[in-house]
């Protein structure tokens, strides 16, 4: 049987801790940053963890592990 190949697109996008946890960087932090606030700038940034089981299943099946 073949070795089951990394989603190259979502190993760009998220990341698994050594926990366990899956994370991945918030939304709409790229562009139009000068008319968000600057305490909506700061909530946007850093990163957050994938909650819904559904989709950890789906990204730990895409990541391979």
């Amino acid at each position: 049987m073949p070795k089951q190949k990394t989603h190259r697109a979502s190993a760009k996008r998220f990341r698994i801790t050594r926990s366990g946890k899956i994370v991945r960087r918030k939304a709409t932090g790229n562009h139009m940053l000068m008319k968000k606030s600057s305490s909506r700038r700061r909530r946007i940034e850093g990163t957050a963890t994938v909650d819904t089981p559904g989709e950890r299943r789906t990204l730990r099946r895409l990541l391979g592990a």
